[in-house]
């Protein structure tokens, strides 16, 4: 079996610095990394060594913790299933050498190599930073920030009750409260009373921020 690792590896690692990105292969015994192109050694500053030795505490080095708790549960779901060829794609957040700032990548993954019961054995990872794809960026980092937002807020939205979240929707779409009261066959005075309520729960510093839950939370 590690003659089987060793020689799967090196056929990828034949071709691995041809790409236009990072190549990484995990050991899913110990989810370290068993392998790294040399574009990926440079952005991060190390060695594959270096890598070897930290096992798994290499994803707490050099990724955004936050973002795991939305591609963990993809990754794992994967595996489970072990069906051939599906893939997982997410972002994620990296600290590489040249910069103190995170850097967004996409990454694809799919499990490389089974064992003789057919289980997962390693992953490949492709990773190519969002910086690099200049004609994507804007829209890119809109639908990110979005998302992080989502992420940072969704207990606070979660608190709003049905009918908040209908007052909520209604106001993202610039709608007076006597126009939703008539609309939702409510007073006028419930619908301030739901306004009042909203603010105390989302904390909103101004309009926007309140009409940017609607958006990111799919009311409109």
């Amino acid at each position: 079996m590690e003659q089987r690792i060793q020689m799967r590896i090196a056929q990828i690692a034949a071709a691995a610095d041809f790409f236009p990105g990072v190549v990484i292969v995990h050991d899913l015994r110990t989810m370290g990394v068993a392998y790294m192109s040399q574009r990926g050694l440079r952005m991060l500053g190390t060695t594959l060594a270096e890598l070897q030795a930290l096992g798994s505490d290499y994803n707490l080095k050099y990724f955004n913790p936050s973002d795991a708790e939305e591609y963990i549960p993809k990754l794992l779901g994967m595996l489970e299933r072990n069906e051939e060829d599906e893939i997982v794609s997410f972002f994620q957040q990296v600290r590489t050498a040249d910069s103190p700032d995170w850097v967004w990548h996409l990454s694809t993954v799919r499990v490389l190599l089974r064992d003789d019961q057919q289980r997962p054995l390693l992953s490949i990872t492709f990773a190519s930073p969002i910086n690099l794809l200049s004609h994507v960026t804007p829209k890119v980092a809109r639908l990110l920030e979005e998302n992080a937002f989502l992420r940072k807020n969704q207990l606070l939205f979660a608190q709003l009750t049905r009918r908040e979240r209908q007052v909520l929707q209604l106001l993202a779409l610039g709608k007076s409260s006597g126009t939703i009261a008539k609309e939702l066959f409510i007073s006028t005075n419930t619908v301030i009373t739901h306004r009042r309520n909203i603010n105390a729960k989302l904390h909103p510093e101004t309009q926007q921020e309140l009409a940017r839950y609607a958006y990111a939370f799919d009311l409109v």
